[in-house]
């Protein structure tokens, strides 16, 4: 859409957990409404009994299609004429199958481009499996639905300037080692840099590429994974003028704040990154879906059933999704009027650091 204001769809997410509580909370601030249009996929009911249950003012309009949409208020699109009873902090298959639902209508309106981006509240993955539902997880799911043929879809974990993406995501710690290749890793660090350079404006960015094993495979450590894998992909990837360097452990990384001195962190499964995310972004961040033509993220968080319906969660996350979405998309548009208008296209980084990321590109041996 081209439209001046940007059209946000956003997801109800589990009924009985958080979701709700924090998109009625984001645009009780009215300056949200001059930002972007909110159009939300669920049921105005179940809308309805959280802001009464938790006191949050903020109304909206019911819509039965996006293509109905109006700028200025908070519409809501109904997905569901079915009564779903809503019970706070409670795993429920009925609510999954709501969340799933209107999750659904928001993609499809997404794919028919009745909106500019789109915004997942948190789901309940055990409670899908109860309802039979097979869900791979949002990256995939996302890649399923509306990626391209030869799109590689790619999970950012973002908090301002710290950016961690994972290698893989939803498979057993059993089954990491052999997803690991060199030609994933390659492919996977490259849709990074080129997310970081379109999405995030990054004209040069810097990628430290976290480690496998203990003490990243050195003095003899158990696995050759850093050896026979990561170390020859990074190889490639500096000779294709990728600016990357590691592999790293992250408490190497960590020490003496590291990790500021690159744009991107690049891990190898999901509690790897997660784990060093969270120590640092702590619930504010958000889970951002690259590598694809759609813009796609969701808060970091997940259903919070210990919050739900007591009106104490916290709606940052939820929030910065929206923000950063709408970033990507300007940037995205800026790079396309860039493209088009070569002479245009200029660059400019004041950051001089090469010495200190030149002691870091060979760490020395660590011992545990």
């Amino acid at each position: 859409m081209e439209d001046s204001k940007i059209r946000v769809s956003i997801t109800q997410g589990d009924i009985n957990g958080v979701g709700l509580e924090l998109v009625l909370k984001a645009f009780q601030d009215p300056t949200m409404l001059e930002l972007c249009t909110p159009v939300i996929y669920g049921s105005p009911k179940v809308a309805a009994f959280h802001r009464k249950s938790m006191d949050i003012p903020t109304n909206f309009s019911i819509i039965k299609s996006a293509a109905d949409t109006a700028d200025d208020t908070v519409n809501l699109v109904n997905c569901s004429d079915e009564e779903t009873k809503v019970e706070f902090a409670k795993t429920d298959p009925e609510a999954a199958k709501a969340a799933w639902n209107a999750m659904q209508r928001a993609i499809d309106e997404y794919r028919d481009g009745l909106s500019d981006v789109l915004v997942m509240a948190p789901l309940n993955e055990q409670a899908l499996k109860q309802a039979d539902i097979n869900y791979p997880g949002m990256t995939n799911l996302i890649q399923q639905e509306l990626g391209e043929p030869g799109e590689t879809a790619l999970s950012i974990l973002v908090k301002d300037e710290l950016r961690v993406a994972l290698a893989t995501e939803n498979i057993p710690m059993k089954e990491v080692s052999g997803a690991l290749t060199k030609e994933n890793i390659k492919d996977k660090i490259t849709v990074f840099n080129q997310s970081l350079k379109m999405d995030f404006g990054i004209y040069a960015p810097r990628i430290a590429v976290l480690s496998l094993n203990p003490v990243a495979g050195v003095n003899d450590n158990p696995g050759k994974e850093e050896e026979e894998i990561i170390m020859p992909a990074i190889k490639e990837l500096i000779d294709e003028k990728v600016i990357c360097y590691g592999p790293y452990s992250v408490d190497y990384l960590m020490e003496t704040s590291n990790y500021v001195h690159f744009d991107g962190i690049f891990a190898m499964y999901h509690d790897q990154g997660m784990g060093l995310f969270k120590a640092l972004g702590m619930n504010e961040g958000v889970k951002f879906v690259t590598g694809l033509s759609a813009i796609c993220a969701s808060p970091v968080h997940g259903v919070e059933y210990e919050l739900a319906g007591k009106g104490l969660a916290d709606e940052s996350s939820l929030r910065n999704a929206i923000y950063l979405c709408m970033d990507v998309l300007r940037n995205r548009r800026l790079e396309e009027e860039a493209q088009a208008n070569p002479l245009r296209k200029q660059y400019y980084d004041k950051r001089d650091d090469s010495d200190k990321l030149k002691q870091m590109a060979e760490p020395e041996e660590e011992t545990l």
